[in-house]
């Protein structure tokens, strides 16, 4: 599977997403992910499920060098203090002595970038986390964090698929060499019955989310991060690594509307 290297991590482009699987459905679905070859989970404090992505961790006997564990601390804990014990909350739970990559989950209008930005560096520092990032920030807050505070940002991660336009996002995160990890990449189900996707799939024996998937993973600098509870949803996932996109299929799907968002930004600032 191929790796995106930032701030000297290697993360695998294809994840398993875990927002609102929980307790043992959830244990049962990262088992399952790690014994397909799956390699990157991402995961997050507010759902509330580290402990059986932890638990499943310990029993897949994966060696840690192999595994890319992401977590992220939750808007209401960015103070300094919060963060630390938001830290070693997951790291317990996750039964780890150090994730892969460490995120602000959602942007506060409160926060202070600086002690928040100071703190992250600090956890990677001290070798519990190897990298830091972001996730839900615009280009705004991404410039007082690369440009301002100068924090090694390893990657931001936001909603992006086949009807979602992020090129102005991306556009910046490329000149800085940030990847975008992208999450919702299969439009929470939406593409299933988009028959533009599902023309292009026809074509290549492969289902229309297996299109979406790829035409991202099939771009420099983003990996994708679906949630995927079943094992044969899993398997088809990384099964669409395998189809082969041309220029026609890419310019079928460049024609999509752009503007179907799935996850409301909320108290999140303006998005431009």
């Amino acid at each position: 599977m191929d790796h995106l290297k930032t701030q000297g991590i290697s993360m695998p482009k294809l994840g398993l997403g875990t927002f609102r699987m929980q307790g043992d459905a959830c244990r049962a679905a990262v088992e399952s992910a790690l014994a397909l070859g799956y390699r990157h989970i991402d995961t997050a404090e507010m759902y509330a499920n580290e402990e059986p992505i932890g638990s499943a961790i310990a029993a897949s006997r994966v060696p840690r060098g192999e595994l890319h564990v992401t977590t992220k601390v939750w808007h209401e804990n960015l103070s300094p203090d919060a963060i630390r014990r938001a830290f070693d909350a997951s790291l317990k739970k996750l039964r780890l002595d150090h994730v892969d990559l460490y995120l602000v989950h959602w942007p506060s209008p409160s926060a202070n970038w600086g002690a928040v930005f100071e703190t992250l560096m600090k956890l990677e520092q001290e070798g519990l986390t190897r990298a830091i990032g972001v996730a839900n920030f615009t280009t705004a807050l991404l410039k007082i964090a690369v440009e301002d505070i100068k924090a090694p940002i390893a990657c931001n991660q936001v909603e992006y698929h086949a009807m979602l336009d992020q090129s102005k996002l991306l556009a910046y995160l490329e000149v800085r060499s940030i990847p975008l990890v992208a999450y919702c990449p299969l439009a929470q189900g939406r593409f299933a019955t988009d028959p533009v996707l599902a023309e292009i799939g026809a074509r290549h024996d492969a289902t229309a989310a297996q299109v979406a998937l790829k035409w991202l993973l099939d771009q420099d600098g983003v990996a994708a991060i679906p949630k995927a509870s079943r094992r044969e949803s899993q398997k088809a996932n990384l099964d669409a690594l395998k189809i082969t996109l041309d220029d026609a299929d890419r310019n079928k799907i460049a024609s999509l509307a752009k503007d179907k968002r799935c996850v409301n930004p909320g108290f999140a600032p303006v998005w431009d």
